[in-house]
């Protein structure tokens, strides 16, 4: 028998929390195009850095692939929510493949940042994670002139041809306060460098920051509902942290251990912006199980941000070329 007086008896809700507007339209992009084509239908990377959405997706016939080498020639191909390099784009009409684009109108926005600048002859530092699919993506809209920073160390032994003509960009899922600290430290060091003209960090992963940063400090201990690659769920956990709350990332509620909360009063619970929010609830569940009795739902942010799908999905929403009753398509 669980003695819930030893565990948490509140349970603070983030909010926003959970799908955002990007993640939304990749998703329904992949949905759609398997209704519409039938399975199998390929996609680059994940569609979003979600387990559940992945596995989810899977079942119903998308196909994972990292390398455009495993697509048959001909095939129906979905770029991720994170972006690819040009020359995937080249390689996939190459490959004639009919595709579509779940890019996030976000990061597609820095794209376009960075394909304009280099075109104007600017060298790119880019403030991101190495290795994150977004961060590949953006990198690969140029050619040369391209550099990565991190941290503020990363920034010290920068070397670059003409300080005049430098202009920065940033991963849209990064923590605000980590970017404030680098931007800083490229400013200082390169007084002329050129700013975006509307910062790159999405307003969902600011939304998402600030609700944690409004929760934390109400709370014993946070819980953020993420998988271990999704760097914006990442950085929830961070943000609590660093604000003296002990903070842990889950992806599933049985990954929950009591001992977590024993001896705690409240506890607060987040999911980022690629998470659903049936994870979210089940998270609250399992606190409940644990002896939880009480669930607030916090102020914040309202969003109301949606972006449309691709040509070739959204004119054919109404009309699914889907037998339902044969289950098959036509």
């Amino acid at each position: 028998m669980i003695e819930k007086n030893k565990y948490p008896s509140e349970i603070f809700l983030a909010q926003p929390r959970g799908f955002c507007a990007g993640v939304d339209r990749a998703i329904e992009i992949v949905e759609r195009a398997l209704t519409l084509f039938c399975s199998p239908i390929y996609v680059r990377h994940e569609i979003v850095h979600n387990a559940h959405v992945v596995e989810d997706l899977r079942s119903k016939g998308a196909v994972f692939v990292e390398s455009l080498d495993d697509v048959p020639d001909g095939t129906t191909l979905i770029f991720s929510a994170h972006g690819v390099p040009k020359a995937v784009r080249a390689q996939a009409l190459k490959k004639r493949l009919r595709v579509f684009d779940a890019t996030c109108p976000l990061v597609t926005k820095v794209h376009m940042e960075v394909a304009k600048l280099h075109v104007e002859g600017f060298e790119i530092v880019m403030v991101g994670h190495r290795g994150h699919p977004e961060v590949i993506g953006t990198m690969g809209q140029a050619n040369a002139g391209m550099h990565l920073v991190e941290t503020a160390d990363d920034v010290a032994a920068l070397e670059v041809i003409d300080s005049n003509r430098l202009a920065y960009v940033t991963q849209t899922t990064l923590s605000i306060d980590d970017v404030i600290e680098v931007i800083g430290a490229l400013k200082l060091r390169f007084p002329a460098i050129c700013a975006p003209k509307k910062q790159d960090i999405c307003y969902a992963t600011q939304n998402r920051q600030d609700a944690v940063k409004f929760m934390a400090p109400q709370c014993d201990i946070v819980i953020v509902v993420g998988s271990p690659n999704s760097s914006n769920s990442n950085r929830l956990r961070e943000v609590a942290e660093k604000r003296g709350v002990l903070a842990y990332m889950v992806d599933a509620p049985e990954q929950i251990d009591p001992a977590w909360l024993r001896g705690k009063q409240s506890v607060g619970v987040t999911a980022g912006a690629s998470a659903p929010e049936a994870l979210a609830q089940a998270v609250v569940e399992r606190l409940r199980q644990l002896g939880a009795c009480h669930v607030q739902t916090l102020d914040g942010v309202q969003e109301h941000v949606s972006f449309p799908l691709p040509k070739g999905l959204a004119s054919q929403a109404s009309s699914y070329l889907w037998d339902k009753t044969a289950s098959r398509c036509r």
